[in-house]
């Protein structure tokens, strides 16, 4: 029993390195794809600036319309008031967007949080990753992760729902059954650790059509 808990938790803290340096790389890229669009700004002006002394509003059009494109994919489009929270829902809505995955936030962090940026990161990226991965099951206009985050009092609240095409889950063991193999419940027991290493509360609720996880975690 022993050996099985110790080979779990070097299992665990693998897992959690290569989350977190998965996470570093999204933000990252995020990051370098809006310097480039930055540095790209002035050859943008001045391709319009030809367009526009030719007369051809259809192609300055048309130009605009390519560049708000170009533009959803990169922009920040939440601001939470935490800045690791920021970085990490961003690059996951980048990439929830790119594959056709309607991401809807209303997240407001106004205190500064006693939890760890490393544990907030954890958190959030692993219901991130399993809300998308639960999505792709789904036809492209059926797709929608919505995220509520806020303080309740003296207490962070988390809100993550997604539909999903499995209809109402089953549980095993008090957990909900997975496809996504050994990674997906590594992620689901680190979260719970956490979770209960700071005292809070979490709770898994599967109803027709739609999986929601709700966190309260103490701040003070």
């Amino acid at each position: 029993m022993f050996f099985f808990s110790k080979k779990l938790d070097k299992q665990i803290a693998a897992y959690q390195r290569e989350l977190i340096d998965t996470h570093y790389r999204e933000v990252e890229n995020m990051y370098r794809q809006m310097r480039g669009w930055r540095h790209d700004y002035r050859n943008h002006i001045q391709t319009m600036k030809v367009f526009a002394a030719n007369g051809d509003l259809e192609a300055i059009r048309r130009y605009l319309d390519e560049l708000d494109t170009d533009l959803n994919t990169v922009d920040t489009v939440v601001k939470t008031g935490n800045a690791m929270a920021d970085a990490i829902l961003n690059s996951k809505i980048s990439l929830a967007r790119s594959k056709k995955i309607n991401v809807r936030v209303d997240a407001h962090i106004p205190v500064r949080l006693r939890m760890s940026e490393l544990d907030l990161c954890v958190i959030l990226g692993n219901l991130f990753d399993n809300a998308i991965e639960a999505s792709l099951s789904l036809p492209e206009d059926q797709r929608m992760i919505r995220i509520y985050m806020d303080m309740k009092n003296t207490q962070l609240y988390i809100s993550f729902t997604n539909l999903t095409s499995t209809g109402k889950l089953a549980k095993t063991g008090g957990l909900f059954a997975s496809t996504r193999g050994r990674d997906h419940g590594l992620g689901l027991i680190r979260i719970d650790s956490i979770i209960e290493r700071l005292d809070g509360y979490l709770s898994r609720n599967s109803e027709d059509g739609a999986f929601t996880t709700e966190i309260l975690i103490p701040q003070i």
